[in-house]
């Protein structure tokens, strides 16, 4: 695959989100992404979401554009030729990302003393070494008890597994630092991420710990309101819900223009003697604004509406299932260049997203499938670890390495 990182090397060993987004992110850019698991499958090979037949969607998902190696990694020769792979010689090559424990053999200075400019990243739970998920990582810092409908005590964990996503991009930013030291110094580098710090560090940033600190506050649930301007979720007259924003000057006075209630707050502004065009009053009485807009929306469909808001600058959304999304978001079809209709060897033929980034004078490249649990393990024992030929056959034979058969690509 054609790409920004073209030339580029990377290995992974990798499960759950964070870092097989990270290689996957890097392989949608061109580079080489290699993935080694146990050869009957690590602990994604068969994660959900999964088909009526029990493969897994969520590995075509993570693992798109990549190559993958089965190696028994628990026997002394699978971990050594697995050491080889990652520390390969090249000038493009050298580059690791893990979450899954660096002791041992794969631990930094053990790789190092094979590579001595090898970078690499490593993505732990918690910064004590305690096994961590978004799942839990999230409801320790306090989000959980911050969302859901107002006056409600009970936590709603997030379906989104956010400190997951972000970790892997930083897991992606933090190895090409690594590899532009090593461009600029020659020096290797051992990069250490927290998924918990990457969570905590957001807390500071989007200002929450200054909010408790300073304020002395704990931020209250507030349903689907906007917290800290306006923003609200309306039913209209056929049923389907939407949310508007009205988070900037010019997205307030566009909704108040469209849904011709200028006149109705001007008076509620002049009632409760507050100023509507500062973000931080509409937020305060969030509640008097929802009451002037409700009946507008009551009153309407969806259909009656949804160009007018387009065409008059509003910021808003329809509520959509997954399922009513794929039905009805054009940016959720091959209309949009990124994604494609790609044949999975093992799920079927679907639509697939591609990188989301555009590089100006590189072509965008359509979405490569997910591989079979091993499928380049031949080639890289070749290629990579200069294995001779007539030991590759060995090492199968022995089950310390893996090839899948060609009778189990299941799609349909």
């Amino acid at each position: 695959m054609s790409g920004i990182l073209d030339g580029m090397r990377v290995v992974e060993s990798s499960a759950f989100v964070a870092v097989p987004l990270a290689g996957m992110t890097l392989a949608q850019m061109g580079a080489d992404v290699i993935r080694f698991d146990l050869p009957q499958g690590g602990m994604d090979a068969k994660r959900w979401p999964v088909t009526n037949s029990g493969q897994s969607l969520f590995w075509d998902g993570m693992n798109k554009g990549k190559r993958s190696v089965a190696l028994d990694v628990k026997s002394p020769r699978g971990r050594e030729i697995a050491q080889e792979i990652i520390c390969a010689d090249g000038e493009d090559a050298g580059l690791f990302i893990t979450n899954l424990a660096a002791k041992g053999w794969t631990d930094y200075e053990t790789l190092k003393a094979r590579r001595a400019d090898l970078c690499m990243v490593s993505l732990r739970g918690d910064r004590h070494g305690r096994p961590a998920v978004d799942y839990t990582v999230n409801p320790s810092l306090g989000f959980p008890m911050a969302t859901g409908p107002e006056g409600s005590a009970e936590p709603v964990a997030h379906v989104l597994p956010a400190w997951d996503c972000i970790a892997g991009n930083m897991v992606v930013s933090g190895l090409l630092a690594a590899e532009r030291l090593r461009l600029r110094k020659r020096l290797g580098q051992f990069v250490d991420l927290t998924l918990k710090d990457a969570a905590a560090a957001m807390l500071g940033n989007l200002g929450i710990i200054g909010e408790v600190a300073v304020n002395g506050t704990e931020r209250a649930k507030s349903g689907n309101a906007l917290y800290g301007a306006y923003g609200q979720d309306f039913v209209c007259a056929d049923g389907r819900r939407v949310m508007v924003i009205a988070l900037t000057p010019r997205q307030w006075v566009n909704l108040m223009t469209v849904t011709g209630t200028t006149q109705d707050m001007g008076y509620l502004a002049a009632r409760l003697g507050i100023d509507l065009a500062q973000e931080g009053v509409r937020w305060a009485y969030r509640a008097e604004i929802t009451k002037v807009l409700e009946p507008w929306f009551a009153k309407r469909k969806l259909s009656d509406f949804s160009r007018k808001f387009d065409d008059g600058g509003v910021t808003w959304s329809v509520f959509r299932s997954f399922a009513q999304a794929l039905r009805e978001d054009p940016d959720l079809s091959t209309a949009n260049p990124m994604f494609a209709e790609i044949d999975h060897p093992q799920t079927g033929r679907y639509l697939t997203p591609g990188s989301p980034f555009s590089f100006a004078g590189i072509a965008r490249q359509d979405p490569a499938p997910a591989p079979m649990l091993g499928q380049h393990t031949e080639e890289v024992l070749a290629d990579v670890a200069r294995i001779p030929e007539g030991e590759i056959g060995k090492l199968m034979d022995a089950g310390v390495a893996m090839q899948p058969r060609k009778d189990l690509r299941l799609a349909s």
